[in-house]
């Protein structure tokens, strides 16, 4: 393996886990309106749109089970669900669009909304809770603001 892999990768690594640091530390990120950023998504998306679809899907993983840990949710599902998203962003960067600031933006907001929506459907609308539209605006749809914030 080349020297240069091996340290970004160690670097990827160590963002990947000082975010989650971050995230998990109360009161070091103030809550607004009792929500709290999710910054390992946006991390593990900027992260694919660079490497390629393995490497991609490994740190999408990894970002995505760290954060189930912090959730204390179920533990997977946004591993799971990271690790596709990552491997298909990785995809689309070599292959579709030009890497820059403004595609990244895009991009990690697409992912962020799809995943906030997916999470949403999968644990209120699937389970049949009463009232899933007030989970979304009350709960979902401030975390997916301010992580994309």
């Amino acid at each position: 393996m080349n020297r240069y892999r091996v340290v970004r990768y160690l670097g990827y690594s160590i963002e990947i886990l000082v975010l989650f640091v971050l995230q998990e530390t109360p009161g070091l990120i103030p809550e607004i309106g009792g929500a709290r950023p999710v910054m390992l998504i946006p991390a593990a998306v900027c992260i694919a749109m660079f490497e390629h679809e393995t490497p991609a899907m490994v740190f999408g993983l990894a970002g995505g089970l760290l954060a189930d840990f912090g959730a204390g949710g179920l533990l997977g599902f946004h591993g799971l669900l990271l690790a596709v998203v990552c491997f298909a962003v990785s995809l689309m960067a070599a292959n579709l669009f030009q890497t820059n600031f403004f595609t990244a933006l895009l991009t990690c907001a697409i992912s962020e909304a799809c995943l906030t929506l997916l999470q949403w459907v999968f644990f209120f609308v699937v389970h049949g809770y009463a009232y899933p539209l007030y989970a979304l605006t009350a709960h979902y749809l401030p975390i997916f603001c301010y992580t994309f914030a």
